[in-house]
C-alpha cells in the first residue's frame, strides 16, 4: 500500500493536539500516539533513543505544518524500510502471520478486484470461502491447539464480524493502541489515500477535545483484540470436515 502524505499529516495534527492538552513534549506524543515509529521500519521496541528516531526528532520545528512537511520528507527516505511482516499464508483478502510459539495473527487487506466493497453483502460468500481456505492451510501447516489472534477496528463492523464464528467474536476486548495500524487504518482506503468522510469529522473532534480522554474518544472505531483456540474456526467454518462452506452463524 502506498501511503499518502495526508495520512501522516493527520497523525501530526493529532500528536500536536495531544502535546497541547496533556502538557507533554511533542517528541513523546509522536512516539506514543502515532504510528510513525513503525512506519520508519524500526520494529516495535519503541526505543526513544534509536538513532533513526532521534534523527527524525532533530528535524522537528514548532509549527505543525512544518512538521507535517518534514515528516513526509523523512518518510520518503524510510519508505523502503516500511515492510510488513511476511505472511505464513494468504488467501484472497485474508492472511495470517506467525505471532510467537503457538500463535498466529489474522490480517485483512482489500484485494477484491470486483469494484465492490470487499465486505459488501454480495461478496460475503467469497470472503467466507477465503477464510475457510485459509484455515484449511492453518490446519495442515500449524501445530494442533494454535491460538488465533486478531486486532482491528474492523471487528466493530457487522459486515466483517459476520464472517467469523461466535466463539472467536466472544473474546473481543477493546484496546488502545495509538502506535499501531489497527487504529489508524480506519482512515485509509485500499490505495493508502485518506478517507475524507472519516478524517474530516475526526479532525473537528480533535480540535474540540480538551483532554486525553476526549482525544481517545475522537476515533469513531476503537480496535478490538481477539484471542481464541483454532478449533472454534474449524467448527464454525466446516474446515475440520474438509468443506469450504461459509460460517454457520452468518446472518
Amino acid at each position: 500500500m502506498q501511503l499518502g502524505k495526508a495520512f501522516f499529516d493527520l497523525q501530526l495534527r493529532f500528536a500536536h493536539r495531544v502535546a497541547t492538552v496533556a502538557g507533554m513534549p511533542l517528541a513523546q506524543a509522536l512516539l506514543d500516539y502515532t504510528n510513525l515509529y513503525v512506519r520508519w521500519g524500526l520494529g516495535r521496541e519503541f526505543d526513544a533513543t534509536h538513532p533513526v528516531w532521534q534523527a527524525y526528532l532533530c528535524g522537528l520545528a514548532s509549527s505543525c505544518t512544518a512538521n507535517q512537511d518534514w515528516t513526509w520528507h523523512f518518510y520518503q527516505g524510510r519508505r523502503a524500510h516500511d515492510i510488513p511482516a511476511p505472511a505464513a499464508a494468504s488467501v484472497g483478502c485474508f492472511a495470517y502471520v506467525l505471532a510467537g510459539p503457538g500463535h498466529i495473527r489474522l490480517h485483512f487487506h482489500n484485494s477484491d478486484e470486483s469494484g465492490q466493497s470487499p465486505l459488501a453483502a454480495s461478496r460475503r460468500e467469497h470472503r467466507a470461502q477465503e477464510l475457510a481456505a485459509l484455515f484449511d492451510l492453518v490446519q495442515r501447516n500449524e501445530p494442533p491447539g494454535v491460538r488465533v489472534l486478531g486486532t482491528s477496528w474492523l471487528y466493530q463492523i457487522e459486515a466483517y464480524r459476520r464472517l467469523f464464528p461466535a466463539g472467536y467474536l466472544a473474546t473481543a476486548m477493546p484496546v488502545q493502541r495509538f502506535r499501531n495500524m489497527p487504529l489508524w487504518g480506519q482512515f485509509l482506503d485500499r490505495h493508502g489515500a485518506l478517507k475524507p468522510e472519516i478524517a474530516e469529522p475526526f479532525v473537528q473532534r480533535v480540535e474540540r477535545a480538551a483532554d486525553l480522554q476526549g482525544l481517545t474518544a475522537c476515533f469513531a472505531l476503537q480496535p478490538l483484540a481477539l484471542d481464541a483456540r483454532v478449533e472454534v474456526f474449524w467448527s464454525g467454518h466446516g474446515i475440520a470436515a474438509g468443506t469450504l462452506q461459509g460460517p454457520s452463524n452468518a446472518a
